[in-house]
């Protein structure tokens, strides 16, 4: 298990919604608002692959962040988290490797369900890559007390 203090875990275990940020080509940080699921090692997204600005920019550079700061997108908990790391995007088939991640997506939304009951409907949106994050360095703002100086870890095993 990866040693990221336990408020972070619980985020990341509740979080229907993360900020991912990347750099993009011109160097400034863009933000994306996607599901991050954990599997108590690595953080992992999904992305469609039509007109992926994000999957383009993480090959580029695969210094991302990850943050974890709205409480409604996390079942009320106060607490605040953003995760540095680096990512790779896996996308050996764009119509299944996905589903590697669909237990993970799954538990934390069942709806995902009703979309694939809409797969043939809804193709482009199932022609996605997943991006993997391994995260090497959390900032924690328990509370979310976010005024105050955060709780920084580096993640053992971290390069």
């Amino acid at each position: 298990m990866t040693n990221l203090p336990d408020g972070v875990k619980r985020l990341l275990e509740k979080a229907l919604v993360g900020e991912l940020t990347v750099v993009n080509s011109k160097g400034e940080p863009v933000t994306h608002p996607l599901i991050p699921l954990w599997d108590g090692e690595k953080i992992y997204m999904t992305s469609a692959v039509i007109f992926s600005k994000k999957l383009d920019n993480i090959k580029a550079n695969p210094k991302v962040a990850v943050s974890l700061s709205n409480s409604t997108a996390m079942a009320g908990l106060p607490d605040r988290a953003t995760i540095q790391g680096d990512a790779r995007i896996i996308e050996d088939d764009p119509h299944t490797t996905w589903e590697q991640v669909l237990p993970l997506w799954r538990e934390k939304e069942p709806a995902i369900d009703f979309f694939l009951g809409k797969r043939v409907a809804l193709p482009l949106f199932f022609e996605r890559s997943i991006i993997e994050i391994t995260p090497r360095r959390v900032l924690f703002w328990p509370g979310g007390e976010t005024e105050g100086a955060p709780q920084v870890t580096e993640v053992v095993g971290a390069a």
